[in-house]
């Protein structure tokens, strides 16, 4: 029997002998994770059960990366909560402030996470992974403490939506750009409970850096995952990072008569840099179509990119300029790993010469939380992946989201700009 990448992944984690979309699982987890937010309700479920232990004490992280370093006494509390329930229970996986990142940065870099995989997370944008080969999925927190329990999760087998990118990419165009195209295209809803599977001659060019996002932001089109089926560049990064079952990685890929819902197919040559405007991810006009629309901040970081190459294409733009004498620039490296590598490759340096700010890995603003919230009638443009109403801070304040590249120019001209526009 014929099947797509997602459910050969699916199948792999059930004593099932075939299965087909709208068919009901339970399936065999390999790592679930919870975050500062997430993971104190996952916990209070899972005390519920009256456990005595998790699952597996090594396929289990807890990642305060939301409200740290702690922004007042709740955000404090939540991170001891999960202290706690890491020592109480031997989770492996906790990493204090210092030793913490953004956790859909963290676990890869980490090798926690790979393709094959099934992970599920309370949050969001634990499809991430997804740019790895991995079936990665967001759920609820009580679907985590019952995860937490029996390493095991019910699913609905999703169907599977092909996106296929074609021609060649143009100067300053990215992953971020890809993803906000087609979730222009499909809109917010249309993906909704299926798997997003991204291919075509332009993915298969991408470095990783530049995937993520694209998986990262496939929740913002409703999908249930978005994964892009490993190849060298994926194994390559997977070495690096000591991950385990790297062999089995390498038979993963949908067959060629496999049934998809649709194929959409693209031609990148025709896109320029992308900007998301308020208030849906999926309100997208090429840059060149905004006429200098003012700012009052920049963020450039995050989960979708906030990764070294991110950085360095920002600091390329950036390097000798000073940041408008309106703007708030925040620059947020998604992992120490991260923070450390711009710090010895000065990136750093360029981001505060300029007039930034250089900030310790965290969630931040992107989720309105802290490090750079919005007053009313503050406009903002970040790297983030939501830009949903109040979504940085005050209901009347606006977020657009667009590529490092296009942030940075715009943190030196002011208003929203073509990279091209700064010389």
């Amino acid at each position: 029997m014929s099947h797509t990448i997602a459910e050969k992944i699916l199948l792999n984690h059930t004593d099932k002998k075939d299965i087909r979309p709208g068919d009901f699982i339970w399936a065999n987890v390999d790592f679930c994770l919870g975050n500062d937010i997430t993971a104190p309700l996952a916990i209070e479920e899972f005390k519920r059960l009256g456990r005595k232990k998790v699952f597996d004490t090594d396929k289990i992280a807890l990642i305060p990366d939301h409200f740290t370093p702690a922004k007042d006494m709740r955000a404090a509390n939540a991170v001891v909560v999960l202290k706690e329930f890491a020592k109480e229970f031997k989770i492996k996986h906790y990493y204090e402030v210092g030793r913490v990142g953004i956790e859909h940065a963290l676990l890869p870099e980490l090798g926690l996470v790979g393709a094959g995989d099934l992970v599920i997370g309370a949050d969001s944008h634990t499809c991430t992974y997804g740019a790895l080969g991995a079936f990665a999925s967001g759920m609820g927190s009580t679907d985590l403490g019952a995860c937490f329990a029996t390493g095991k999760v019910w699913l609905k087998v999703p169907e599977s939506i092909k996106f296929v990118y074609n021609g060649k990419r143009n100067k300053w165009v990215g992953g971020k750009d890809l993803i906000l195209h087609t979730i222009a295209d499909i809109g917010v809803e249309g993906a909704n409970y299926a798997v997003m599977e991204f291919c075509g001659e332009v993915i298969e060019k991408l470095p990783m850096d530049d995937r993520f996002p694209i998986s990262n932001m496939a929740i913002e089109a409703g999908a249930k995952a978005g994964i892009i089926p490993p190849d060298e560049i994926t194994f390559k990064y997977l070495k690096s990072t000591n991950w385990p079952r790297l062999k089995y990685a390498k038979n993963l890929f949908s067959d060629k008569d496999a049934r998809y819902l649709k194929i959409k197919e693209y031609d990148c040559s025709k896109w320029e840099p992308a900007v998301a405007c308020p208030h849906l991810p999926s309100n997208v006009k090429p840059v060149s179509a905004l006429k200098k629309v003012r700012l009052d901040q920049v963020v450039i970081g995050s989960c979708t990119n906030g990764h070294i190459d991110d950085l360095r294409i920002a600091a390329k733009i950036i390097k000798g300029k000073y940041v408008h004498p309106g703007i708030r620039l925040i620059v947020i490296p998604a992992t120490q790993k991260i923070y450390l590598q711009a710090i010895k490759e000065g990136l750093a340096e360029i981001f505060v010469k300029a007039g930034g700010v250089f900030s310790t890995p965290t969630c931040g603003p992107c989720l309105g939380g802290h490090m750079g919230i919005l007053d009313k009638g503050e406009v903002a443009l970040a790297t983030t992946n939501r830009n949903f109403l109040g979504r940085m801070g005050h209901p009347e304040s606006f977020v657009y989201l667009s590529n490092p590249a296009v942030a940075a120019a715009s943190a030196i001209k002011g208003y929203i700009s073509h990279p091209e526009e700064v010389k």
